[in-house]
């Protein structure tokens, strides 16, 4: 059993918009309307499939579109892990259902960290975190609707971390790295991700 998340924000953020999760947008709008039946964890789990099948993982799929803005992710249907999850989240609050994003910090042998982008929602007055990361390392996971389903689980002892924060915006960090590059491969190969929640 993990320790309860932290909001890094207030309530009603959960809801709104910024640049990345563009939950105003056409697109977005809409899309959250013809998928919006149910209960809001029905819908969650709605979503989370479509994200998690529909939007290819970049790498994955030798894309090299690079998108950050949860619209521009819907409208190319490919995206880094971060992309997938500011998706995530844009239709789940164009839904009224509140959601956020985490993130890990993981390693493939204690040399070399990557951030790894994820998101929460918030079902039945608790927050849950899910992975629609999806993809070849993804595409077992489900969704739950009352505990943690995730594609990594940390190891400490290698010096990963799992941050138990839900942001209602993306991290600079995140940003930055996403903001700066045009070529999706390029930026993974060439070890631009960013590898803590602050650099």
């Amino acid at each position: 059993m993990r320790a309860p998340l932290k909001l890094a924000a207030e309530p009603w953020a959960y809801l709104g918009a910024d640049e990345a999760i563009d939950v105003e947008h056409d697109l977005i709008v809409s899309t959250a309307a013809s998928m919006r039946t149910g209960d809001d964890a029905a819908y969650a789990k709605a979503v989370f499939e479509f994200v998690r099948d529909e939007i290819s993982h970049s790498p994955d799929a030798g894309d090299r579109r690079l998108t950050w803005r949860a619209s521009d992710v819907l409208r190319e249907r490919t995206g880094l892990c971060y992309a997938k999850a500011h998706l995530y989240v844009a239709l789940l609050r164009a839904g009224g259902v509140e959601a956020g994003l985490c993130y890990q910090r993981l390693t493939e042998d204690g040399s070399a960290f990557v951030l790894h982008g994820l998101a929460a929602v918030l079902l039945e007055d608790h927050w849950v975190r899910v992975d629609p990361r999806g993809g070849e390392a993804g595409k077992g996971v489900e969704f739950s609707a009352t505990e943690d389903r995730l594609v990594y689980t940390v190891r400490p002892e290698l010096g990963e971390v799992d941050y138990l924060t839900v942001y209602a915006s993306p991290v600079p960090a995140v940003l930055k790295a996403l903001q700066s590059h045009d070529d999706c491969l390029a930026l993974c190969e060439e070890g631009g991700l960013p590898s803590a929640l602050e650099e």
